[in-house]
C-alpha cells in the first residue's frame, strides 16, 4: 500500500493513533460492555490514555457508552473489520505471508498481527479467519473432520452463524483426548455443525486403544459408521501441537517423553511424533484419521500461534503442501528466525 508508505514517512505519529485506536476499538467488540479501568488493564494502557481516546472514538459515533460499560456501534464494527487489513499492512504482515508462504512451501500462509499466548484476542482473531476460510472452501457433501484442543474449541466457537443451513458433515479427526469436555473432539465438532448449519457425527472412542479394545469398538455399528466419514473426509481443520505438551497429555511415561526429546521430536499430528524436517520419529496407535490419509488431503487448514510453536509448524508444514497455516506474528517471526539461522 503506497499511500501508508506516505503516511509513514510523512506522519510517523499517525501510525501510533492507527494502531492504539485499532487496538481499543478490537477489545471492546471482544469484551463489551466494559469500563474504562478493564480495558486498561486489558491493554496495558494508561487510564488516560483509555478515557482520552475513548473520548474521541465516542464523538466519531464509534462507541456508546452506558452505566455498564462501553459497547461498539455498527459504525464502529464496520471500522474495525476495515482496519484489520490496514493494521496488517502497518505490521508488514503481507511481506511476511509471501515470505514464508514460500519457505515453508505451503498453499496458503495468514499471519494474524500479535501473540496468541499472551493475549486471547488474537487467537480469536485467527479463529475469525478460520471461520472465513473454511467457509469459502467447503461445498455441498462435504465431510470435515476437526481434531481437539484448546485452539480447536476457539475456532469452533468464533465461527460466525450465518442463518444458512449447509448440506455437510462434521465429524471429530479423532477419538477423545483428555478430561475436558470443552477441548474434546467431539464436543468440538457438534458446536462446529452447529455453527456451520450443517450436521454432526461423534465418535464415542478414546485417543488411544489397544489393538484388541478397538476390534470390539469396531463391531459397533454406530462407531464403524463414524470411522467410514472419517476415512472420507475432504476437509481438515487441526491444531498444531508440541511434542512434549502432546506427550504429556497422553500420560506418557518420563523415560518416553525424554526419549522423544532427545530423538529429536518438536511436533505432534494425530498420534505421530516427527522432527523439525518432518521426519516421524515414533508414532502412538490413535484412533481416526490416518497420516497416510492426511497427506491427501487437498484441503487442510492447520491453526496454531504463539513463538513456542514454531518449529512445529515448520515441521508439520513439510507433510502436505496442500495446507492453509493460520498462526500469529510472534510465531511468524520466530520460524524466520529458525529458517535464517540454519541458512547461516
Amino acid at each position: 500500500m503506497e499511500i501508508l508508505e506516505l503516511l509513514k514517512k510523512i506522519t510517523p505519529e499517525i501510525i501510533e493513533i492507527i494502531e492504539k485506536r485499532y487496538l481499543i476499538l478490537r477489545a471492546i467488540s471482544y469484551n463489551q460492555p466494559i469500563g474504562r479501568r478493564a480495558l486498561s488493564g486489558e491493554l496495558g494502557f494508561k487510564e488516560r490514555t483509555i478515557r482520552d481516546e475513548v473520548s474521541i472514538l465516542k464523538n466519531q459515533g464509534l462507541l456508546n457508552i452506558d452505566l455498564m460499560g462501553m459497547y461498539i456501534t455498527d459504525d464502529g464494527k464496520k471500522i474495525l473489520e476495515n482496519l484489520h487489513s490496514i493494521y496488517g499492512n502497518l505490521k508488514g504482515i503481507p511481506k511476511l505471508e509471501e515470505r514464508l508462504q514460500e519457505i515453508l512451501g505451503i498453499k496458503k500462509m495468514i499471519i494474524v498481527p500479535g501473540n496468541s499466548t499472551e493475549n486471547s484476542m488474537v487467537l480469536k482473531d485467527m479463529g475469525k479467519i478460520t471461520s472465513r476460510v473454511l467457509k469459502n472452501i467447503i461445498q455441498p457433501k462435504d465431510i470435515i473432520g476437526i481434531t481437539g484442543g484448546s485452539t480447536m474449541a476457539v475456532v469452533a466457537e468464533e465461527i460466525t452463524p450465518d442463518n444458512k443451513s449447509r448440506d455437510i458433515m462434521v465429524i471429530p479427526a479423532r477419538g477423545g483426548l483428555g478430561r475436558e469436555v470443552e477441548t474434546q473432539s467431539n464436543s468440538i465438532a457438534a458446536k462446529l455443525g452447529q455453527q456451520l448449519g450443517g450436521s454432526y457425527r461423534l465418535l464415542y472412542v478414546p485417543d488411544g486403544l489397544e489393538e484388541k479394545a478397538l476390534e470390539l469398538m469396531l463391531k459397533n455399528e454406530e462407531i464403524r459408521e463414524s470411522m467410514e466419514m472419517i476415512n472420507n473426509m475432504n476437509t481438515l481443520v487441526f491444531g498444531i501441537g508440541r511434542a512434549d505438551t502432546m506427550a504429556k497429555r497422553r500420560n506418557l511415561s518420563e523415560e518416553r517423553i525424554e526419549e522423544l526429546i532427545n530423538k529429536g521430536a518438536v511436533a505432534e499430528a494425530l498420534g505421530h511424533y516427527f522432527d523439525i524436517k518432518g521426519n516421524e520419529i515414533w508414532e502412538f496407535k490413535t484412533i481416526g484419521l490416518s497420516l497416510e490419509k492426511f497427506k491427501s488431503l487437498n484441503n487442510v487448514i492447520g491453526v496454531a500461534g504463539g513463538e513456542e510453536k514454531a518449529e512445529s509448524i515448520i515441521s508439520v508444514s513439510t507433510l502436505n503442501s496442500n495446507m492453509t497455516l493460520i498462526t500469529d506474528e510472534s510465531a511468524a517471526e520466530k520460524i524466520l528466525e529458525i529458517v535464517n539461522e540454519a541458512t547461516k
